[in-house]
C-alpha cells in the first residue's frame, strides 16, 4: 500500500491518502482542509482519485470533500447516520471562525461490514459510532483509520452533539481490542500508535473492560 500522511485544515486533522502501487487508484481519508495540498500530492504521486471516505461529519473532517470531488469526480462516502452533520458543516465551521464551502451530497452511504475495492487494495468499514452516530473506522491491510474514535493515550470526545459514552467505549473495546495487537493506528489527530499499545497502556482503556 502507498501510504501518506498530512495533517489539514484548522484543527489540524490527519488526512490520508491510501492508494494501490499496481492500480495508482486512491482514497482519501478525512480531508479537512488544505485541499489544494491534498490535490498537489495525488497529482506528484500520479494517483487518480477514486473516493474520498470521511469517517464522521465534523467540519474539521469535511472541509476538502468539495473540492477534491470537483477536481476528480470521485466518489464521497459517509455513514448514513453522520449525514446531517455532514450537511451542517459551514454552521459548525462557523462557530470557529472558519468560512467552509458546503460539502457536495454523498454519492451513497457507507455500511458496517461493508468491502471496498481500490485497485488490489480491500477496505473493511467498522462504524464505530460514539464520537458521533455515524462514525466509522477503516480497515485496509494492518492498518486501522480510526478517525476520532481512538487515539493514541485517549479516546474521542462524546460531550458533542450526537456523541454517546458509553457506546464509544463499547466500539473500541468490541470492535477495535479485538483486532491484532500489531495493527497499525491512524487516529484524527495526534500521533501513530499499534492496538497492542492501547490495550496495554491507554489509560481510558487498560485494566478494565468497563463501558464507561
Amino acid at each position: 500500500m502507498i501510504l501518506h500522511s498530512l495533517v489539514v485544515g484548522p484543527l489540524g486533522v490527519n488526512c490520508h491518502v491510501a492508494a494501490c502501487p499496481r492500480s495508482r487508484e486512491a482514497l482519501v481519508i478525512d480531508p479537512g482542509g488544505d485541499e489544494e495540498r491534498i490535490w498537489r500530492l495525488l497529482m506528484a504521486e500520479r494517483l487518480t482519485l477514486r473516493y474520498v471516505i470521511n469517517t464522521h461529519g465534523h467540519f474539521d473532517h469535511v472541509g476538502g470533500n468539495a473540492y477534491l470531488v470537483k477536481q476528480s469526480g470521485a466518489e464521497l462516502l459517509i455513514h448514513l447516520r453522520d449525514l446531517k452533520l455532514l450537511e451542517a458543516m459551514s454552521s459548525q465551521g462557523a462557530m470557529f471562525g472558519c468560512r467552509l464551502e458546503p460539502s457536495p451530497p454523498p454519492t451513497r452511504f457507507l455500511e458496517d461490514g461493508e468491502v471496498l475495492a481500490v485497485g488490489d487494495l480491500k477496505i473493511t468499514v467498522i462504524h464505530t459510532p460514539g464520537h458521533t452516530p455515524g462514525g466509522i473506522s477503516l480497515l485496509i491491510d494492518g492498518h486501522l483509520f480510526s478517525g476520532d474514535t481512538l487515539f493514541a493515550g485517549s479516546v474521542g470526545r462524546t460531550d458533542l452533539p450526537g456523541g454517546d459514552c458509553g457506546a464509544l467505549m463499547a466500539s473500541i473495546h468490541d470492535r477495535l481490542l479485538t483486532l491484532p495487537d500489531a495493527t497499525v493506528v491512524h487516529p484524527g489527530h495526534g500521533p501513530d500508535t499499534t492496538i497492542g499499545r492501547e490495550r496495554g497502556c491507554n489509560p481510558f482503556l487498560c485494566g478494565s473492560d468497563d463501558r464507561l
